[in-house]
């Protein structure tokens, strides 16, 4: 590196030197030359002139200090196979097809997070020579960012304080686990805290919160009057993470936040906590503005939504200002409900239960606004129970087209059931109403899939193309069975690979994409079938 030494020249000539280029020389003569037709080449021979002299009169710089070396990487070394099969997913780079067609080999790329899924499984360290590739990939995919950081170990947050283009992994949790650990831990979190860089202090905070959900909060309340309303809001959402009955009193201190944002994260984080002072206050609330009314047979929930926002409503985090297009009273009607706790509504509506309450007529044209404020309460407090209500049976008929519940709500709810009892309900729903609307559900589902639910979607498309329609709108299932389906599926698949005699109403061609598509995916199981085996070698 050099720095620039004194000028050896009058100060301002390289000044005067640009002015005169900016302006023009028949505005402004260039030091020390003359108007007229030779002007503009003595300016440029005078311009590389002054460049040389500057360009010489640089000295050498004090050198950089040289980075501390990459720390060591204690897990057992990918078998050899396995190593050469990760090269092979993070450099492959799947073309555009013309037409929409995919062809019939697999999308490597989309089997990298399932790949690493693996690997951390089996505890195997990465490849030094893969980690520019594999942070690169990380770094344009979110979704791969837990299991590539996990699998990159510590190396990665040595390499992301070098490059700024993988900053994103000091976000991550791994990045405040050193500082927790051994002796002098105090001092170190301490002084990471207060000094460090705005992502590792949110992977501090994240790692503490995961061990020590109570030293993670006064870690927070001790800087928090002096943080940023934006960074205050990213370390408040850390507290979801072993959220804790211990977190209310800080949460109703930031109930009155400056920032709307964080106030709103307070109260429904406090929501979560059905014993909460909140809870409690928008039980009262919700309660006001729900009713069974007896004399109607049968009997039916009557709805009268709140008439105005109150600041005490707005203080726990009712927000006053509807969205376009949507009423007033509806949309605080539905914040005050979706934040009561759900053991509110057997009480005041006569002691039923969760199916029964929701099996209830609702009056006046209530029912979608209510039952959707249901939903979110049952995803945010995690309630299997009304859950399963609101779910309803997978082979109603309500179940595949509008409703009181929606499929976006039905797949959020899901998330708050078991695996078996998940998968079970999408494969009765595809059984029911094949898979033009599936597409959410299956997203909820554990990989690999149930068999069930894996025979379940197979048939489904088995019957979209004995239907003699496009795969093209089955595209995004058939992308998923790549990646879901259990691998000794393939083998089932092989009666599927042929090209089916085509009816006369079916589109044409669609017999021969269906064939290419089956046998992209009995290929892509096949090779998961191998990638497993080559780290199972180890």
């Amino acid at each position: 590196m050099t720095s620039p030494a004194p000028e050896a020249t009058a100060p301002g000539v390289w000044e005067e030197l640009v002015t005169s280029a900016l302006l023009g020389t028949d505005r402004r003569t260039p030091p020390g030359g003359e108007r007229g037709p030779g002007a503009a080449a003595a300016l440029l021979d005078a311009a590389a002139a002054e460049t040389v002299r500057r360009r010489a009169g640089l000295r050498p710089a004090r050198a950089a200090r040289r980075p501390e070396p990459a720390p060591e990487d204690p897990r057992p070394p990918l078998p050899a196979a396995a190593a050469r099969r990760l090269t092979m997913l993070l450099t492959d780079r799947p073309g555009t097809a013309g037409g929409g067609r995919r062809g019939s080999a697999p999308d490597l790329m989309e089997l990298l997070p399932q790949w690493l899924a693996t690997a951390n499984a089996r505890g195997f360290a990465a490849p030094p020579q893969t980690l520019p590739a594999l942070l690169d990939a990380a770094r344009g995919r979110t979704d791969l960012r837990p299991a590539a950081l996990a699998f990159a170990g510590p190396r990665a947050l040595w390499l992301a304080r070098l490059n700024p283009d993988w900053r994103f992994a000091l976000r991550a949790t791994h990045g405040g686990v050193a500082a927790l650990s051994g002796s002098g831990a105090t001092e170190r979190v301490r002084r990471l805290w207060d000094e460090g860089l705005f992502a590792e202090r949110v992977a501090l905070l994240a790692s503490l919160r995961a061990r020590d959900p109570a030293g993670a909060r006064e870690l927070l309340a001790s800087t928090w009057a002096t943080e940023r309303a934006e960074d205050r809001l990213m370390f408040l959402d850390s507290l979801r993470r072993g959220l804790e009955a211990a977190d209310e009193p800080f949460l109703e201190q930031a109930l009155a936040d400056r920032s709307r944002n964080v106030r709103a994260t307070a109260a429904e984080l406090l929501s979560a906590l059905p014993h909460s002072a909140l809870a409690a206050r928008m039980r009262a609330r919700a309660a006001s503005c729900v009713s069974l009314d007896r004399t109607l047979t049968p009997p039916a929930i009557v709805v009268e939504a709140p008439h105005e926002c109150d600041a005490g409503m707005e203080r726990d985090g009712v927000v006053a200002r509807p969205p376009a297009g949507r009423g007033e009273r509806s949309w605080w009607f539905g914040q005050l409900t979706e934040a009561a706790p759900l053991a509110t509504w057997p009480d005041r509506l006569g002691g039923r239960t969760a199916e029964e309450i929701v099996a209830l007529p609702v009056s006046e044209g209530w029912q979608s606004e209510l039952h959707a404020a249901w939903c979110r309460a049952a995803v945010r407090q995690g309630d299997g129970v009304w859950a399963r209500a609101l779910l309803g049976a997978p082979t109603a008929p309500e179940a595949g087209g509008p409703g009181a519940v929606s499929l976006a709500e039905r797949a959020k709810l899901l998330g708050t059931l078991d695996a078996g009892e998940r998968a079970e309900w999408v494969a009765g729903f595809i059984a029911t109403h094949g898979l033009s609307e599936a597409f959410q559900l299956l997203g909820m589902c554990a990989v690999p899939w149930a068999a069930p639910l894996g025979r379940a979607v197979v048939d489904a498309l088995n019957i979209a193309r004995d239907a003699g329609s496009y795969p093209w709108s089955f595209s995004g299932v058939m992308g998923l069975a790549e990646r879901c389906l259990d691998p000794s599926e393939a083998g089932r698949l092989d009666g599927l690979l042929a090209i089916p005699d085509e009816p006369e109403d079916a589109s044409p061609g669609a017999g021969g994409y269906w064939a290419e598509a089956f046998q992209r995916l009995v290929r892509t199981l096949r090779l998961r079938a191998t990638m497993a085996e080559e780290l199972r070698a180890g």
